[in-house]
């Protein structure tokens, strides 16, 4: 049976086939895969989104997000929510930003939420909502380990890639490389510093968000430890990504929060690209330990697992990439739980009745 399902995305980072942002990118999979099999995806995002199915803008803020932006921004998030169920059978709606308890629909409509973050970035509330239609579920299994005890939670539907998209043959070069948000949480002056250690080139890729604070690690932590080996190339496009994610040595992730999971890990590794990763969150669960790269805690040991990393086999990585993180496996996970949210909405009206 055809379904309707509304998208609603975070109001600040636009989808689309370039988005950086995890959520961002399961949403524009997620919008595709439904357009192809022929069901109707319907898309609330900030203008500069890039959609297959059809797109309803919200402005897009381009300055500093305070508070009030964030209000402002919110107000026409709901706005354009009630918009396309006016105009539109909705099915379902699934809610991608971290911040979605704030617009959050009311009504009879089934919604799913994503948990992109970790948990302790939202507020203890959305683990126990009241309302039957509504539900919540992780991407990882260490992530669904954090959340709290008791918390009414589907099943976590690990994130994918579209490995073949990703997937070319260039030659190695020598130097390693980092992207990513450039937000302090994401620790990238510590790939400069294991980069410097290990005597190795880096290239970091990545957008500053007009945050204080993101703006504030940048030109405090990145820029000053910056040199002519060690770069900073701004945001990348998808063929550049690619392009320099298979022509790299290897992937640094020196995050300092749990990771709820890891795009540019499973992309790296797509890529015929081993990881050095911080033990944090998710990141244990998608390295094999030797084999696609390594797991450690400091600086020194990245800067040492640096000098290891012609060791590990580019085909091995992207033999991994392929059993594991295949998109075509999350899209049907989430349509299945798709129908049965539909399914069960059903039976409640039938029951009523």
């Amino acid at each position: 049976m055809r379904l309707t399902v509304l998208s609603v995305a975070y109001p600040f980072a636009p989808v689309g086939p370039d988005a950086t942002g995890g959520a961002e990118q399961i949403l524009t999979a997620l919008d595709a895969a439904l357009v192809r099999a022929g069901h109707r995806s319907i898309v609330v995002a900030c203008a500069g989104s890039t959609t297959q199915g059809t797109l309803i803008e919200t402005r897009r803020w381009q300055d500093e997000i305070t508070d009030d932006v964030r209000r402002h921004a919110w107000r026409e998030h709901r706005q354009a929510f009630a918009h396309a169920v006016s105009c539109h059978h909705v099915d379902l709606v699934h809610m991608h930003g971290v911040d979605f308890y704030e617009y959050m629909p009311d009504g009879d409509v089934p919604t799913l939420a994503t948990l992109h973050l970790p948990p302790t970035w939202y507020p203890p509330e959305i683990f126990n909502f009241h309302e039957l239609n509504r539900f919540i579920h992780c991407v990882s299994q260490s992530q669904a380990r954090d959340c709290p005890a008791g918390a009414r939670m589907l099943p976590p539907i690990q994130n994918g890639i579209d490995v073949d998209r990703l997937t070319i043959h260039l030659r190695k070069r020598e130097f390693a490389i980092a992207l990513g948000r450039i937000c302090p949480e994401k620790g990238f002056h510590l790939a400069i510093e294991a980069a410097k250690l290990a005597g190795l080139p880096l290239l970091l890729a990545g957008k500053v968000f007009p945050y204080t604070a993101h703006i504030d690690y940048f030109e405090n932590e990145i820029r000053p430890r910056l040199d002519r080996s060690r770069r900073f190339i701004g945001p990348i496009g998808l063929r550049m990504k690619r392009r320099l994610l298979t022509q790299a040595r290897c992937l640094l992730v020196p995050s300092l929060v749990p990771e709820t999971s890891s795009f540019m890990t499973m992309e790296a590794l797509a890529c015929g690209t081993p990881v050095i990763a911080f033990r944090s969150g998710a990141l244990p669960e998608l390295i094999c330990e030797g084999r696609t790269g390594f797991v450690v805690n400091d600086v020194e040991e990245m800067a040492a697992a640096l000098a290891r990393i012609d060791t590990l086999d580019p085909e091995t990585c992207r033999q991994t990439a392929r059993q594991r993180f295949s998109a075509t496996r999350m899209v049907r996970d989430y349509f299945n739980v798709y129908e049965h949210l539909r399914r069960s909405a059903n039976k409640v009206v039938s029951s009523a009745c």
